[in-house]
């Protein structure tokens, strides 16, 4: 357990990062004016989603503030790209995290279970936020993507924490990520194995 400890300090990071700066790079002070263009983890761990990420499985660092009537264009493309980013820069980050993983011969030793586990917790990161469910990315996604029409999708954001809470009791968010993470952790650990000349 311990050897995920660098890997969800920085995927937590990084992705709260990553939402901020595409705010901040469209426009929005919000994000810089609350210091939380960082990636220092200590700016956007959420003590108790922490501790709930290691005690149930599930947690949550603290949300960036962003102001999308401050984005230069579109405002509902722009929650698109801001949405995006969190999950996308996960990945980026498995991507390295692979990389330097294969460079050390993709080893079990200490520093090797560091570097999987960074890949292992950014892959499943990136996946369980572009769930579709309120207050998840990929719930900003969607209404970003959907015609105007169907806005009143919103009007259910507010039971977003509720269908959330039952899926992941009901063991489906279990089961979607069993079925999601496993092809592409598998993609990420060939590249590290093809580096290390496995």
């Amino acid at each position: 357990m311990l050897s995920l400890v660098p890997g969800i300090m920085l995927g937590l990071s990084v992705h709260e990062y990553a939402h901020g700066k595409v705010a901040d790079a469209l426009g929005d002070p919000t994000p810089r004016a609350s210091g939380r263009l960082t990636l220092n983890p200590l700016t956007h761990i959420d003590p108790i989603g922490l501790i709930l990420l290691f005690l149930a499985g599930f947690g949550w660092a603290k949300p960036v503030p962003v102001n999308p009537y401050y984005f230069r264009g579109s405002m509902r493309w722009g929650m698109f790209w801001v949405s995006l980013a969190g999950p996308a820069a996960n990945l980026v980050v498995a991507f390295f995290g692979a990389l330097v993983w294969g460079l050390w011969g993709v080893k079990t030793d200490p520093l090797g279970l560091v570097l999987q586990g960074i890949v292992t917790i950014n892959v499943v990161l990136a996946l369980f936020n572009l769930l579709p469910v309120p207050p998840l990315d990929g719930s900003k996604v969607l209404i970003s993507l959907v015609p105007t029409e169907m806005n009143w999708l919103l009007r259910y954001e507010q039971y977003g924490v509720i269908i959330l809470l039952l899926l992941i009791l009901t063991g489906v968010i279990s089961l979607y990520l069993e079925i999601m993470v496993r092809p592409v952790l598998h993609l990420f650990v060939r590249l590290a194995q093809a580096i290390s000349g496995f």
